[in-house]
């Protein structure tokens, strides 16, 4: 069905989790949801591109909500739906405005500007939230969290370090040109007992390191930035600091990036929006390996 809605030009990939959670959702809307999300990322790629729509199990603390202003939702397991596409992307202005109902960057008579209110629709209805990452010419990605439904029984959880493990005492810059991902970012790490450097962009990145006299043994770095993204920063700051090792965050989900060709398969990826605990863990793993 969703070959039919895209077309021969775009390449569609999905990645379905197998012991996908049931939630409690009419069937019908959520085809409409998902085709809803499918025919927006078409029309955002009028010369083809590459389609991601993908399926996973996720459970969010109440640190997650607080963090990011979603107000009114529980803390505990959710089904996610991530749709991504390698279209024209949006400015942040743009993705202030999309789930209002009637707006559209559309030409007059190509759209009603429903599309995306109707899925928002859906989404609340069903107890759920959705959050938009985009960058201009570089795609967007859609992700929909739906309560898992009551009575499911869940899978093991994978056993993790105690929160107390998760501090450390090494440098580490954060190169992000979201200010409050940035900030949090920031404060997570501070509070375990890192030294933090930080800067907006890549641009920013080798200025701050060129003040910096000590080492840098960790980079985390958004993937997509204006005037230069973070492959490049790495490959810049990784000879001056052999031993620096580097994360890689983006919106985009780590398959989409990887589909979309922006990253190369294998690369440390770490996926936004984030959880303070779960970047932590991500930090101490990764300067542990």
């Amino acid at each position: 069905m969703l070959g039919r809605l895209i077309g021969e030009d775009v390449e569609l990939l999905t990645i379905l989790d197998p012991a996908l959670w049931q939630v409690e959702a009419d069937p019908g809307q959520i085809e409409q949801m998902i085709m809803n999300l499918v025919i927006n990322a078409k029309d955002a790629m009028p010369r083809g591109g590459k389609l991601t729509v993908e399926t996973a199990n996720v459970d969010l603390d109440r640190n997650y909500f607080r963090k990011h202003g979603i107000k009114e939702k529980q803390a505990g397991t959710y089904v996610m739906l991530v749709v991504s596409d390698t279209g024209i992307g949006m400015d942040k202005k743009t993705q202030e405005h999309i789930f209002e109902p009637f707006f559209t960057t559309k030409e007059v008579g190509k759209g009603t500007g429903l599309g995306l209110s109707t899925v928002y629709g859906i989404v609340k209805q069903n107890n759920g939230f959705i959050w938009a990452y985009s960058e201009p010419g570089q795609g967007s990605t859609f992700k929909i969290y739906l309560p898992k439904a009551k009575g499911d029984v869940a899978s093991e959880k994978k056993e993790q370090h105690p929160v107390t493990e998760l501090g450390g005492s090494e440098t580490v810059l954060i190169v992000e040109d979201d200010d409050s991902l940035r900030k949090l970012a920031r404060t997570v790490l501070k509070q375990r007992g890192y030294k933090v450097l930080e800067a907006k962009n890549g641009e920013d990145a080798l200025r701050v390191s060129e003040a910096h006299d000590g080492s840098i043994d960790l980079l985390i770095t958004d993937v997509v930035m204006p005037k230069m993204g973070g492959k490049e920063v790495a490959e810049r700051l990784q000879p001056l600091y052999p031993q620096m090792k580097v994360i890689y965050m983006s919106g985009y989900t780590d398959n989409a990036i990887v589909h979309h060709d922006v990253l190369a398969p294998g690369l440390n990826f770490f996926e936004k929006p984030f959880t303070p605990e779960g970047l932590a863990r991500k930090v101490r793993e990764t300067i542990g390996d």
